[in-house]
């Protein structure tokens, strides 16, 4: 499974070691801006773009984005709503990140994904800055305050 792919520079070797001898890749999106070589690797490895058996998509109300959970090892795996913080730690995404979306607010992002603190979240692999290996769900309601 391959959440958010990028491919820089036509070079498809590291994703490729991952994808040999899989019986079905699957590639999953978390917000459009990320489907950057979605559509390339899906060609390339004959992927699907449904959820695979075990992974729950959550997607946030109003937010544009589907963040995914992988029970199997306790990770969450969000795109631009949740951002990584020192020291690792979480946060939210500034405001400006919501203006495309119409008057949705921090607020709302914050009610949105309030229902992630149900899940028992050890890991947070963040698209943007450093991951969350262990206590993610204490780092998330810390975010979510």
């Amino acid at each position: 499974m391959l959440i958010d792919p990028l491919v820089v520079n036509a070079d498809h070797a590291a994703l490729d070691d991952l994808a040999s001898g899989k019986e079905r890749v699957a590639i999953l999106v978390t917000v459009k801006w990320h489907a950057r070589s979605r559509d390339e690797l899906t060609k390339r490895y004959d992927a699907s773009t449904d959820l695979p058996d075990g992974v729950t998509g959550f997607e946030i109300p109003g937010a544009g984005e589907t963040i995914f959970w992988i029970p199997e090892h306790r990770a969450l795996v969000p795109g631009d709503r949740i951002l990584g913080d020192r020291p690792p730690g979480l946060r939210m995404c500034p405001e400006s990140w919501l203006r495309h979306l119409g008057g949705y607010t921090q607020d709302d992002l914050r009610t949105g994904l309030q229902p992630l603190l149900d899940l028992p979240v050890e890991v947070v692999l963040v698209s943007h800055g450093e991951p969350v290996l262990q206590n993610g769900r204490a780092e998330l309601e810390r975010a979510l305050v």
